[in-house]
């Protein structure tokens, strides 16, 4: 019993560490004040290695890390106004993101076609939060923020969704067969 909250635990401070290692390395683009970064691949990889709510406890650890002033965040930042700052919204949104994709990972665990539907969701209320925050932050109109926050992650986001899905199962399903994760989370609709 004492083994198993041990490995559990080390596989969320492993998912939370590549979470801080992962997201300073952020691209920059000249249409928006949003970085590309690997995040959000991390996030929907987290909730299907770790599950819904260890999944989201990463992440929340990961936004604490960065909220005390660690540079976690895009471009070796961190501190409080990083999270008040114009993408603070979508740091938020990744909260509602984990929680989404992990309820539908976790709910139809052999269905990869509804993890999809969970990423996808979970995404759109990342992109809405961070759009609203993006919008009165930088004083754009919605559409305006919708254009530079969102619209340019498209592709990038939905390959990640992809890329999630196609190798999300397979980790989790090694990690399992190495007794690095129990084998007793609760499986629904087959």
């Amino acid at each position: 019993m004492k083994t198993s909250k041990i490995k559990i635990m080390t596989m969320m401070s492993l998912m939370t560490a590549i979470l801080c290692i992962l997201g300073p390395i952020t691209m920059p683009i000249p249409i928006s004040p949003v970085p590309i970064s690997l995040v959000t691949l991390i996030i929907y990889l987290s909730v299907y290695i770790l599950g819904m709510k260890r999944g989201t406890i990463s992440c929340l650890l990961y936004l604490l890390i960065g909220f005390v002033g660690l540079p976690v965040f895009s471009g070796f930042t961190g501190g409080v106004g990083r999270l008040l700052g114009p993408t603070g919204g979508y740091m938020i949104g990744y909260v509602f993101m984990a929680v989404i994709s992990g309820f539908f990972i976790e709910r139809w665990i052999t269905k990869r076609v509804l993890h999809m539907v969970g990423m996808v969701l979970g995404t759109i209320i990342c992109y809405l939060f961070g759009t609203i925050w993006l919008s009165m932050q930088a004083g754009m109109s919605f559409s305006v923020a919708l254009g530079a926050g969102v619209v340019p992650f498209l592709i990038g986001d939905s390959l990640k969704i992809i890329m999630a899905v196609s190798i999300g199962p397979l980790i989790r399903k090694r990690l399992k067969r190495a007794g690095l994760l129990p084998d007793g989370r609760r499986q629904h609709g087959n």
